[in-house]
């Protein structure tokens, strides 16, 4: 049995969103960033990256970790591979290069994609297009992105999905990490392949029920 430890509001999405697509069964321990707890009593209170009962199970302090069966993993993109290849049917890879593929673009998500995705994020939530500032920060961090999202609708120019015809955990990984760019539309108006898929990927029905209790956590 999996049991999954995160908040939807965290990176524990990726696994949360294929848990939903494959409908397996699992156990959900939700625990909140540590960061996100303005009421220091809330520390003690709510189970948090810092509580030690949380970093019994994961030292680092972060989430997702999951426990399958007396394996513990604690990187959200390595869980949802794993989930899909344990658990996922048609989810996982179907055989050896499958596999060797998923990882190359779970890979590729996390060094090339999230990376300058997550600036874009993070400047678009401190004041967006109200400050000069922040809009040349957008821009620098767009660049960066535009060598990727290259590569990436080149791809998707000759296929509906990053692996094997079909959706599989390679597309919830890099979705859920290019995510992190839809606060500048202008940037993934350039690539419309890549638009496209987004769309797809996030049109999904257990895309649209994970999102909906994502905004039904506190922000």
């Amino acid at each position: 049995m999996i049991t999954l430890y995160g908040v939807y509001r965290s990176r524990a999405s990726r696994p949360l969103w294929l848990l939903g697509e494959i409908g397996c069964d699992f156990t959900h321990v939700p625990v909140i960033q540590a960061y996100r707890l303005k009421d220091a009593k809330a520390e003690d209170a709510v189970l948090n990256t810092a509580s030690p009962d949380y970093l019994a199970v994961n030292p680092q302090g972060q989430i997702p970790a999951m426990e399958d069966d007396g394996l513990l993993l604690t990187e959200s993109l390595a869980i949802t591979l794993h989930i899909a290849r344990r658990h996922g049917g048609g989810f996982g890879p179907a055989d050896g290069s499958e596999q060797s593929l998923m990882e190359q673009w779970a890979l590729y998500a996390a060094t090339s994609l999230e990376p300058p995705a997550l600036e874009i994020l993070l400047a678009v939530e401190s004041g967006g297009d109200t400050l000069p500032e922040t809009r040349a920060a957008i821009r620098v961090s767009a660049e960066k992105l535009r060598r990727p999202l290259n590569r990436l609708e080149r791809h998707l120019s000759g296929h509906d999905w990053l692996v094997g015809n079909r959706f599989t955990a390679a597309d919830i990984n890099t979705a859920e990490c290019l995510r992190y760019a839809q606060g500048y539309p202008a940037l993934l108006a350039e690539y419309p392949h890549v638009s496209d898929w987004l769309a797809r990927c996030q049109a999904r029905p257990a895309f649209q029920t994970f999102w909906a209790r994502r905004e039904a956590e506190p922000a």
